[in-house]
């Protein structure tokens, strides 16, 4: 995808985004969780995710209930595995829904991640959606 297009298509994602981004947004801008940076529509090759820290290769995406068929499961698997492989970044997949019933859990699985890496354990993710 050419860098304009890609970049323009960042500016309309951040403001067309869903209800659980922007809550999500909300929970983790200005390094509210321990200091850690993340960015929102981050371009990584060819990718956009919805949230990024890079301190953590941390890839954290929110998804509708349209990610919840074959075609999208393989193509988010897929997606998340060339992260993995090419990138050396982790994705973790949470429903829209979790934001708003179980917010804690991004703020405990962030976190365990951190604790995990400063001990020097970066694992490979579950790829795909946590069904």
């Amino acid at each position: 995808m050419n860098v304009n297009v890609q970049k323009q298509h960042r500016r309309d994602l951040r403001k067309k985004g869903t209800a659980a981004e922007a809550v999500l947004w909300s929970f983790i801008k200005a390094k509210k969780i321990e200091g850690l940076q993340f960015r929102r529509q981050f371009s990584v090759g060819d990718f956009i995710l919805d949230f990024y820290c890079p301190a953590l290769r941390l890839a954290i995406e929110l998804d509708g209930d349209y990610h919840f068929h074959d075609e999208m499961y393989e193509r988010d698997y897929s997606r998340d595995k060339t992260l993995w492989d090419k990138y050396n970044i982790k994705t973790m997949r949470y429903e829209n829904r979790i934001v708003f019933e179980y917010p804690k859990y991004f703020f405990e699985d962030i976190l365990k991640e951190k604790e995990q890496q400063e001990r020097g354990e970066h694992t490979p993710p579950s790829f795909g959606h946590p069904l």
